[in-house]
C-alpha cells in the first residue's frame, strides 16, 4: 500500500500547530506566571520546542504542495518517450482549480484539462496511487483506436512514423502524433503487440487517459475513464533525472513537458 503523504503532512501540520498554539495561548502564560511566583525558571517542554521549530516549515511545504506545485518521480515507462523512468517532474496544482488537500474538493474554479495535457491523477482501480498519462478525450468526445491509429470525434489524428529504436533487443517505432495543428508530440509503438482496438464515448465529468508508450501502458483502455475530481494537476516541467541511488543525477533532460 502506498503512503498517503498529503494526509500525513496534514496531520503533522495540524498537530504541531495545535501544540504551538496551545502553548502560546494557554500553557505558556501559566508556566511563566508560575515561574514568577516561585522564582524558578522551568524548561519549555520538548514537544513545544519541536512544534515551534517545525510548524512554519511544515506549513510552507503543505501550502506549496497542496495549492501551487508538487514534485513527482516517474516510476514506469508508460510515458516513454515523453517521460523516462527516473525523471523528476513538477506538477501545477492550480491549473485546473484549487482543491482541498485529502478531500479533493474543488473550492476555486480555474480551468479544465485539455486534449494533449499530461496530467497526474488517481485512477479508478488504485484511487490512492498517483498515475501520470496524457489526456486523449475530454467530456463528450468519441475516442476511437483502430490499427494503432487514434481518432477523436471521427477525425483521424495525424501520425507520422519516424525512427525505429531498439530497447531490450526489441524494435519500437517512434512516431509523431498531432492532437491539434498547434500540438504534437512523440509516441512509441510496439509492432510485436496487438492494437487493442476500441471505441468509447467520454462521459460527462470524466477524461480518457492514454500513455505515450501506447503498447506498454495501463491506462483508460484497461481501468476506465478518470473522474475530474480525481485529477491532481498538470505536469509542466522535468527538473532532474535520477534513475536510481546507484546512478548519478543528470540535468540533461531539464525542460518543459509537451
Amino acid at each position: 500500500m502506498s503512503l498517503d503523504f498529503p494526509l500525513i503532512l496534514l496531520v503533522l501540520v495540524t498537530v504541531s500547530g495545535l501544540i504551538w498554539l496551545s502553548d502560546v495561548v494557554w500553557f505558556g502564560p501559566r508556566r511563566r506566571a508560575n515561574d514568577e511566583a516561585t522564582g524558578v525558571t522551568s524548561n519549555e517542554p520538548v514537544s513545544v520546542e519541536y512544534a515551534r521549530s517545525f510548524f512554519p516549515m511544515l506549513f510552507i511545504i503543505f501550502v506549496l504542495r497542496s495549492f501551487i506545485v508538487e514534485p513527482f518521480q516517474i516510476p514506469s515507462s508508460s510515458m516513454v518517450p515523453t517521460l523516462e523512468v527516473g525523471d523528476y517532474i513538477l506538477v501545477n496544482k492550480f491549473s485546473y482549480g484549487l482543491r482541498l488537500p485529502v478531500a479533493r474538493t474543488k473550492v476555486v474554479e480555474l480551468g479544465f484539462p485539455e486534449r494533449g495535457d499530461v496530467v497526474v491523477f488517481f485512477p479508478p482501480h488504485q484511487n490512492k496511487t498517483y498515475f501520470i498519462k496524457r489526456v486523449i478525450g475530454i467530456p463528450g468526445d468519441v475516442v476511437e483506436y483502430s490499427n494503432k491509429r487514434l481518432s477523436v470525434n471521427g477525425v483521424p489524428i495525424e501520425l507520422e512514423f519516424g525512427e525505429v529504436v531498439i530497447e531490450g533487443g526489441r524494435p519500437y517505432h517512434v512516431a509523431t502524433e498531432s492532437l491539434s495543428s498547434e500540438d504534437s508530440r512523440e509516441i512509441q509503438l510496439d509492432p510485436m503487440r496487438p492494437a487493442r482496438d476500441f471505441k468509447e464515448v467520454v462521459r460527462p465529468g470524466h477524461y480518457f487517459m492514454m500513455g505515450d508508450n501506447r503498447d506498454n501502458s495501463s491506462d483508460s483502455r484497461v481501468w476506465g475513464q478518470v473522474p475530474e475530481t480525481d485529477i491532481v494537476g498538470k505536469a509542466f516541467a522535468i527538473w532532474m533525472h535520477w534513475e536510481s541511488v546507484l546512478s548519478i543525477p543528470s540535468f540533461d533532460r531539464v525542460g518543459g513537458i509537451r
